[in-house]
């Protein structure tokens, strides 16, 4: 999703987009992967301004996914949404050679361009990745699978037994000393 910086002007460029996740690289790399399955396009409204002598981007994104709990192995559906404000500045190549330079909070949202365009695909999957959970849960009450039987103890109960057992010493456990 590219913006051409010139037909940004005094008032707000208002887009709207709908994408299927297979434009955006990292997405379709992380369905690949199965750390998750989109259920539909990546929908999103940004509105880009010019400030100064740097243009302010601010959205949202939001897409339906399904994971995989990571107590309980069950899949549930999902909906990530979420909003962002990016800095974009013309890239210019006077870079300070110091060893340590302080980023204050607007630095940290920042990002360059070059060009006439502004090509919004990397900031827009990247603001969906950092919503994806690296051990998504069905819910915070989720008691997962038992250890011994690994049935799920969501929906059932097992006759295992629930003494902790400490692993640290079982070779040891039977371990005779003779005299």
């Amino acid at each position: 999703m590219k913006i051409a910086v010139d037909h940004i002007l005094d008032k707000p460029l208002l887009l709207s987009f709908e994408e299927p996740v297979q434009s955006f690289q990292l997405l379709a790399e992380m369905q690949r992967d199965r750390c998750c399955k989109f259920n539909g396009p990546i929908r999103g409204e940004i509105s880009v301004v010019r400030e100064f002598d740097h243009l302010r981007a601010t959205g949202t994104v939001s897409v339906p996914v399904m994971f995989s709990c990571s107590r309980c192995l069950a899949d549930y559906d999902s909906l990530i949404d979420c909003n962002f404000t990016i800095f974009f500045r013309k890239d210019v190549k006077d870079y300070i050679d110091e060893d340590e330079i302080e980023l204050g909070e607007q630095d940290l949202i920042s990002s360059t361009y070059s060009g006439d365009e502004i090509d919004l695909t990397h900031e827009i999957e990247e603001q969906v990745a950092m919503e994806i959970p690296l051990k998504p849960l069905c819910s915070q009450s989720c008691k997962g699978l038992c250890q011994v039987c690994g049935i799920d103890l969501n929906s059932s109960q097992c006759s295992c037994s629930n003494e902790a057992v400490s692993l640290k010493f079982s070779a040891l456990k039977d371990f005779k000393v003779s005299r």
